[in-house]
């Protein structure tokens, strides 16, 4: 059934919350899952190696694409002491966690926000904007996401993105690079690629 995706608005499937600890970057996290959202189990090793490269400025406006239950976003928020994440996924159960999350973890200069794509934060700018894309919804949601990226960053702005190599990495840094003056893959990691797209070279 479609609306068994992780990308659907209202998941149906039955709850099946459970708490997980983790370490990310060096900080400790307790995370509370369910069943209808991405990577139920445990953070995602690409979430990981994104998680682990991201390098922004502390007082960064950043955007998480898909949020999630908020591994990513709240990672970020932690790196951005003097800034604020703004955290987006279109799946309601997903944002409920992340809600839910923020709080279980103290971490405060964060916004969620249920949103089809970028809808919720139109007209906004961000310094940064995050994503461990939903490949299961296909390509042309992936270089959506890219092409909303580009609109939403601010001149220098950075689109920060983990995508496998077999998951289609190479027409994902194509679609980047027809967009972005300055494409860069930060490292790689069992199959797993992290792009940095910057709006504007220096």
């Amino acid at each position: 059934m479609p609306n068994q995706h992780y990308y659907s608005k209202k998941p149906v499937t039955g709850h099946d919350r459970r708490e997980l600890e983790t370490e990310l970057r060096g900080s400790k996290f307790r995370f509370i899952s369910d069943a209808g959202v991405f990577s139920k189990s445990g953070v995602d090793y690409g979430s990981r190696v994104l998680i682990e490269a991201l390098d922004i400025p502390s007082a960064s406006h950043v955007l998480d694409v898909g949020c999630g239950y908020g591994p990513i976003g709240l990672s970020a928020a932690k790196m951005v002491k003097d800034g604020h994440v703004t955290m987006i996924d279109i799946n309601s159960r997903a944002v409920e966690l992340a809600r839910e999350n923020a709080k279980l973890n103290g971490i405060h200069n964060v916004t969620v926000l249920e949103s089809d794509l970028f809808s919720a934060v139109e007209g906004k700018e961000f310094d940064v904007v995050l994503t461990n894309p939903p490949i299961r919804a296909g390509k042309e949601t992936v270089h959506n996401i890219f092409e909303q990226a580009f609109k939403h960053l601010k001149d220098q702005g950075q689109l920060w993105v983990v995508i496998q190599k077999k998951q289609g990495s190479p027409s994902a840094k194509a679609k980047l690079e027809s967009l972005f003056p300055q494409v860069e893959e930060v490292t790689k990691d069992k199959g797993y690629r992290i792009f940095k797209a910057v709006k504007y070279s220096s």
